[in-house]
């Protein structure tokens, strides 16, 4: 079901190119990202998703075209600034979760605080409450190789969404789970995302995973062509 926004959309990317070496993985992609929906970005193995989704959240830089957010380029902001809004404004989940494998599933959640500069009593507190909200209070002091994938996903998103981003960007977030922890992830991210009102950007082979979304976009050969309203 749509959200019903109207706004002007929160990311806006255009005409983006991208190359990895003599592999062009995006040929004028363009796409918006508004506040409080859920977008899927399909397509198949290679045709860019993940460097789609690595330009919009400022990981990497295009080498042409531009995503504005907030009335700023992206592209234009110093490194310092674009790990700030990571650490802010956006929340990063990859396949893996990438949880740090030394630090429990609460610790994992707490980093993104403290590095914030929110003290270590109360970042584990929030962090607690987040865990819960994801269903795995339980694992919270079990380091990432003692949890099952689901769990260890779910910690990962718990962390994404602990400072109260304006965007999640979630890279095969269910890629690595079978299909009831991929169902119980998905669950968890839309009731989430939903109810704070974040936007996720979902990128993903998965056809189930892509039903939660509000809108899906198609990558093909580096270009988005949209698709229908899939719920």
């Amino acid at each position: 079901m749509t959200n019903g926004t109207t706004a002007g959309p929160l990311l806006a990317a255009r005409g983006l190119v991208k190359s990895h070496g003599s592999t062009e993985a995006l040929r004028g992609a363009s796409v918006d990202l508004r506040a409080g929906e859920i977008l899927a970005v399909t397509g198949a193995s290679g045709s860019g998703k993940s460097t789609l989704l690595h330009c919009l959240a400022g990981i990497v830089r295009p080498d042409a075209g531009s995503v504005t957010y907030a009335g700023r380029r992206l592209e234009e902001l110093p490194e310092k600034r674009l790990s700030e809004l990571r650490r802010t404004d956006f929340g990063v989940v990859f396949q893996f979760g990438q949880l740090i494998p030394e630090l429990t599933a609460l610790d994992n959640v707490a980093l993104p605080l403290m590095l914030a500069g929110t003290g270590r009593t109360e970042a584990r507190a929030r962090a607690g409450r987040w865990l819960e909200r994801f269903g795995v209070r339980g694992q919270a002091e079990l380091r990432p190789g003692e949890m099952s994938g689901g769990q260890a996903q779910r910690a990962a998103l718990a962390r994404a969404l602990v400072t109260g981003p304006k965007a999640v960007f979630a890279d095969e977030p269910t890629g690595a789970l079978d299909s009831l922890a991929s169902e119980q992830v998905m669950t968890a991210l839309a009731h989430t995302a939903r109810e704070s009102g974040t936007a996720v950007l979902l990128v993903t082979h998965d056809a189930q995973a892509a039903a939660y979304a509000d809108r899906e976009v198609r990558l093909r050969d580096g270009a988005v062509a949209p698709l229908e309203v899939t719920a």
